[in-house]
């Protein structure tokens, strides 16, 4: 059987991106690809984008890599993968409600954490105190889809994904800090509060359920702005960003608009979150960060030491043997960094 499929479907899709805001970034103004490619008949770039990225090697490995604590036996603890479909989904609606490109914001949120370590964010602080050049997440994760995928081929994504997660991340300090540069698309601006969002919220659900915290820890103030549940928590915050940033829509012109939240909601979604960051992320990070850095110390120190152990793929990129080492412990889930570093200890030959 022969399905025919008319050339004019992208165009159309493109003719109804003209009816989003006037700050929204419409797909047929990308500025292009690393690698000139002629346009899908059916999906715009963007639309394109990510379906590279969910059919990508990277994306099913989040499946078996967590959010914060390590290899946990728990079935309903946050992975990375489900970390990612929760900030797409928070992103989707904020984007819908500001009439801005849904489909941009989907692509940078599924993409947004493809390069992240085993281990979660211990894992990035060892790699990034044992790698001579430093390590980051988000640097990671566009290194992933320009080189990494497809057997050094790379995903050949829009500049604009690719920018909405380089730029992703935030400092430590700041809920809404620029170490790291400022987004250029307000679409990727909603991605990065969307990750605030999801990971603040879902991270203080798995330290209930791993008994590090009970709800009633949580701080009064925040509490009373945002709401005592996980959902009404989400709402107020989600509903906030949209009341706030609704100059995105392109209702009233007052110069560029940006994404943010009301400082009253800002200031209780930082409380809650150095929260986080002093009752969950520290004390995770006393209990399991011995053993998360042995583990990626002795495969970082084996694989620099043996640059032959590693897979063909790695061996034949002009890199140094530091930065292959680091491409390929990066991409391991935490069973896998698990066992292979439990196999190196013992002296096998896993890769005969």
């Amino acid at each position: 059987m022969v399905f025919m499929v008319h050339d004019d479907i992208r165009q159309r899709i493109e003719e109804r991106e003209e009816s989003l805001s006037p700050y929204a970034m419409k797909s047929r103004l990308s500025q292009g690809r690393l690698k000139p490619e002629e346009p899908c008949p059916m999906r715009t770039a963007f639309q394109r984008d990510r379906d590279r990225i969910i059919h990508s090697k990277a994306f099913r490995r989040l499946k078996h890599k967590t959010q914060v604590f390590i290899a946990p036996l728990g079935d309903h603890y946050v992975t990375r993968l489900t970390h990612t479909l929760e900030v797409s989904q928070i992103a989707r609606s904020i984007a819908r409600a500001l009439n801005l490109n849904e489909d941009l914001d989907e692509a940078i949120s599924l993409g947004h954490d493809l390069g992240h370590t085993p281990f979660g964010h211990v894992g990035e602080e060892v790699l990034n105190n044992l790698f001579p050049e430093g390590f980051r997440h988000n640097e990671q994760s566009r290194r992933v889809v320009d080189i990494l995928e497809k057997d050094g081929q790379g995903l050949n994504l829009t500049w604009e994904v690719r920018e909405g997660i380089l730029r992703h991340a935030k400092t430590g300090v700041d809920i809404l800090g620029e170490d790291w540069g400022e987004v250029g698309t307000l679409e990727g601006q909603v991605c990065k509060i969307a990750d605030i969002i999801a990971y603040v919220n879902h991270d203080i659900g798995d330290a209930v359920r791993a008994g590090i915290i009970s709800d009633g820890d949580l701080p009064r103030q925040a509490v009373a702005v945002l709401g005592r549940s996980h959902s009404e928590r989400i709402n107020t915050l989600v509903s906030d960003v949209i009341d706030f940033s609704w100059a995105a829509t392109g209702a009233a012109r007052c110069g560029r608009p940006v994404i943010s939240m009301s400082p009253e909601v800002l200031e209780a979604a930082e409380m809650l979150r150095q929260f986080v960051f002093e009752r969950v992320y520290n004390k995770v990070a006393g209990d399991q960060a011995e053993r998360a850095r042995e583990v990626i110390s002795v495969l970082y120190e084996y694989f620099v030491e043996n640059e032959e152990k590693l897979p063909e793929e790695y061996s034949r990129r002009d890199d140094s043997v530091e930065r292959k080492a680091v491409d390929y412990i990066a991409g391991m889930t935490d069973n896998y960094a698990l066992r292979m570093a439990e196999e190196v200890a013992r002296g096998v030959d896993f890769l005969r």
